[in-house]
């Protein structure tokens, strides 16, 4: 019995367990909803439905993550024995059956349970958890009230169409007494196809060429309402039959901001954003802004390029020019090409590609080609890439004799040698149908020796080691003597003289061309070991272009020095007169130009003495009036960033005693809006000593 007692104590006290960890559970709920239903109350729609269907959500997952009803009696007992040392570790003992403990156990167990029963556990530790939670939730609710009471955070982001228009006012609007509320629809312009939704709000942001159609309520009825735009245009509004609804119309298509005009009263300022449309983005991913086509390459160009939009790209092309003659003989044709894709569908985002056909634009070795993307959107705003660039070679030239037996060339012989590889390669293609493929592959592999023993020779002006004999053996006899020959072994791994990457005298580009070189050659070589000649032709023309410009860098031309001056007349000399001769004077009268912002300057003086306290006289109230006239157009231009300070300037203006806040938001937006003073010369500024003292201590140490 006393062991079922100890029992019914450790499960009391899981089941108390329990209860506070589903508590918490359900304020950590409450705490998660309050956070997601604030942010979509704010973001999304102004309803609590979103913080109600988030919290059993939010509570399912947290039991079904936690399981609270899953704690076992073990960790209750092993709660116990950490907490209370007078238990002495045995609390678990009495979870024992009494048949399965030995009489150790027994006595140990009947010890924990006469200490048990007598026990009084505190919910101290139980509630811990609980009581945390429950502090975060309080937190949780401050913050969110706080935030919105001091930020007067409303709907943000929350539209019929998000894409088109939004409105994320920082302070609730101030309307006019009899002003009831505004019921605005905007018809978003045709290059958008948007479908026309209304809005709220005075301050509104909309795209370029919006329609707005604005319907004003009033609590009486009135005799005139209008709105004042830029302080400049009246937009006047057609009443109803009551006198209480008044409607009218405008197209805006520039930012500024607005009044709404009742009886000779004017509201606040409201803003107008304006969202101009970008003009397409164009990012051509292939080519390469240069691409060399060499001989024995396929004449073709793949262009890939990704356009982007803000509402879609109704027109995407390819403008190529091709470049055909030399010198003054250039001849240019201009090629329209389209892309194969539609777009009908006026998607925001192409991936486009297209193939193009050297041969087909009438391109031959020597042309260039020219080319870019040009896109157009729904807005009829163009756009255009940077300009490609595509050049084959000209075979005719690289295979040409011009300049090969000048004086200047120091390797002709290697540069013949190429070309005539290239020539027997192109022979042995034409000649491949008409003999047998052993002899085919013979005359290939031949012409693969040929082009060994020529990178061999270049090699030689690298430093590296050259073979006097193609394939043939050792001359030196083997003999079992030189099998554990240290240095024998070592004289076929390594090189005993210069080393390659010091030899010669070549600056370091003529070394890195010539590596390319023989790099070609060694892939030209491995073609024609496999006899595939024509796979071999693309290497051996690089390698021979590489080799000719080499040529072309080894020239060296001096500019002739001769100079032959005219003759003096003796007669002439020491017979000038020097009275004409004067000192160049260049006198130039720099006026000052009128300073635009003047005005502004001035009104920083100003609003430090509002700030001290002093009362505003007229001539002050005109200077501040010649500001607001600035700012007004600064708001007209930047209405998100200036309207809050020419708000603040006309309630400088109407009341005797402004407040500190509108001055200094005032300051700052005159702060933010001056240019830094242009330095005009000036003359340097002299003592009024003219320099007699300085000469006088510079005597003192003589």
């Amino acid at each position: 019995m006393a062991e079922q007692g100890g029992i019914y104590k450790i499960q009391s006290l899981r089941r108390r367990w329990v209860i506070y960890h589903v508590l918490e559970d359900i304020l950590l709920s409450v705490y998660a909803a309050l956070y997601i239903g604030a942010i979509a109350y704010y973001l999304v729609s102004q309803t609590l439905l979103w913080g109600m269907l988030a919290f059993p959500v939010v509570l399912l997952l947290i039991l079904l993550l936690r399981k609270p009803w899953q704690i076992p009696d073990e960790k209750i007992a092993a709660f116990l024995n950490k907490e209370y040392p007078e238990l002495e570790e045995s609390a678990q003992l009495l979870l024992i059956p009494s048949i399965d403990k030995n009489m150790l156990q027994n006595l140990a167990s009947a010890k924990a349970e006469g200490v048990l029963s007598n026990l009084k556990v505190s919910h101290k530790p139980f509630a811990k958890s609980l009581v945390v939670a429950f502090i975060s939730l309080l937190v949780a609710t401050g913050f969110i009230w706080a935030l919105g009471k001091i930020f007067h955070v409303e709907r943000i982001l929350y539209t019929h169409d998000r894409d088109v228009a939004f409105c994320a006012p920082e302070k609730p609007e101030v309307l006019l007494p009899q002003v009831r509320g505004v019921h605005i629809t905007i018809t978003p312009p045709a290059y958008i196809s948007a479908e026309p939704f209304t809005w709220d709000k005075f301050n509104i942001t909309v795209n370029e060429n919006a329609n707005l159609l604005w319907q004003v309520k009033t609590n009486v009825r009135v005799k005139g309402l209008s709105l004042v735009i830029n302080d400049v245009q009246e937009l006047k509004l057609k009443p109803s039959a009551d006198g209480r609804m008044w409607t009218g119309s405008r197209q805006l298509s520039k930012p500024g901001f607005y009044q709404v005009k009742i009886d000779g009263k004017l509201s606040d300022l409201y803003k107008i954003i304006v969202l101009k449309d970008a003009p397409p983005v164009i990012h051509v991913k292939t080519p390469k802004p240069y691409t060399y086509i060499d001989a024995g390459e396929a004449q073709q160009v793949n262009i890939n390029t990704a356009i982007d939009d803000d509402y879609g790209v109704t027109n995407a092309q390819i403008v190529a020019t091709v470049a055909k003659g030399r010198g003054e003989g250039v001849k240019f044709t201009e090629y329209k090409i389209p892309f194969a894709d539609a777009f009908a569908e006026r998607k925001t985002k192409y991936n486009l590609q297209k193939l193009i056909n050297l041969p087909a634009l009438k391109m031959e070795p020597g042309d260039e080609l020219y080319f870019y993307v040009q896109a157009q959107d729904t807005y009829k705003q163009q756009s255009r890439s940077d300009v490609f660039r595509v050049s084959i070679q000209d075979t005719a030239e690289l295979l040409s004799m011009n300049g090969m037996v000048a004086g200047s060339s120091l390797k002709p012989e290697f540069f013949r040698s190429e070309r005539q590889i290239i020539i027997d390669a192109e022979q042995l293609l034409k000649d491949k149908d008409s003999i047998s493929v052993e002899k085919f592959n013979a005359r290939s592999n031949d012409l693969a020796i040929d082009q060994k023993l020529l990178r061999l020779r270049y090699g030689k002006f690298l430093g590296e080691e050259a073979e006097d004999e193609i394939g043939a053996g050792s001359k030196e006899d083997e003999s079992p003597e030189d099998f554990s020959n240290a240095k024998k072994i070592l004289k076929e791994y390594t090189d005993d003289h210069d080393n390659a990457e010091d030899a010669g005298l070549f600056e370091p580009a003529i070394k890195a061309q010539l590596k390319a070189t023989l790099t070609e050659m060694w892939k030209a070589e491995l073609q024609l070991h496999l006899y595939k000649p024509q796979s071999a032709l693309p290497f051996a023309y690089k390698a021979l272009r590489l080799l000719k410009d080499l040529q072309q860098k080894s020239r060296a031309y001096v500019a002739k020095t001769a100079y032959n001056p005219p003759p003096l007349k003796p007669e002439k000399r020491l017979s000038g007169e020097l009275d004409k001769v004067i000192d160049p004077n260049n006198k130039q009268e720099i006026k000052p130009s009128a300073d635009k912002q003047l005005a502004l300057r001035n009104a920083v003086a100003v609003l430090q003495t509002l700030k001290a306290g002093k009362a505003a006289t007229p001539a002050d109230k005109r200077v501040l009036q010649l500001a607001d006239q600035k700012l007004s157009e600064n708001a007209s231009a930047q209405p998100g960033v200036y309207l809050p300070a020419l708000n603040a300037m006309r309630r400088v203006l109407s009341l005797s005693a402004p407040k500190r806040t509108d001055i200094e938001l005032v300051e700052q937006a005159i702060q933010k809006s001056l240019s830094p003073l242009k330095t005009t010369p000036s003359s340097a500024p002299v003592a009024a000593d003219m320099g007699l003292s300085k000469q006088y201590y510079k005597n003192l140490n003589r």
